[in-house]
């Protein structure tokens, strides 16, 4: 499976933004769909995720009650809805994909990457 992220950008502190992730290829198999986030000189960090159904999310404790995943398979596409955004949001965001069920917050769990998109909050 292939993905694609897009959405970021530059925004003020307090702010939103919204990532999209969208998938081609072997969409018909079931991925669990994870956000990862690297700033400049961190390694890359677990951010969210959602089940194939969107059922089922799981976040970061740094982003719980400001940012929200949710897919629309029909559209093959998932999305990272980031409201009250922080300068230390500012990273670049990727999307990944897994055919497992589960929570794996380590990046090296995940089979698939998507390119990444930068959001920068500014102050």
């Amino acid at each position: 499976v292939q993905l694609q992220a897009s959405g970021g950008g530059l925004v003020q502190a307090g702010g939103s933004l919204r990532l999209s992730c969208a998938a081609s290829g072997r969409t018909s198999d079931t991925y669990t769909i994870g956000w990862f986030r690297q700033a400049p000189g961190k390694e890359r960090r677990f951010v969210a995720s959602i089940s194939w159904g969107g059922g089922s999310t799981y976040s970061a404790d740094s982003v719980k009650g400001r940012f929200t995943m949710s897919r629309d398979n029909a559209k093959n596409t998932v999305y990272l809805q980031m409201n009250s955004l922080k300068p230390e949001d500012t990273a670049v965001y990727y999307c990944a994909a897994d055919p497992r069920t589960g929570r794996y917050t380590s990046s090296q769990a995940w089979a698939y990457w998507g390119q990444g998109t930068l959001v920068t909050v500014s102050s």
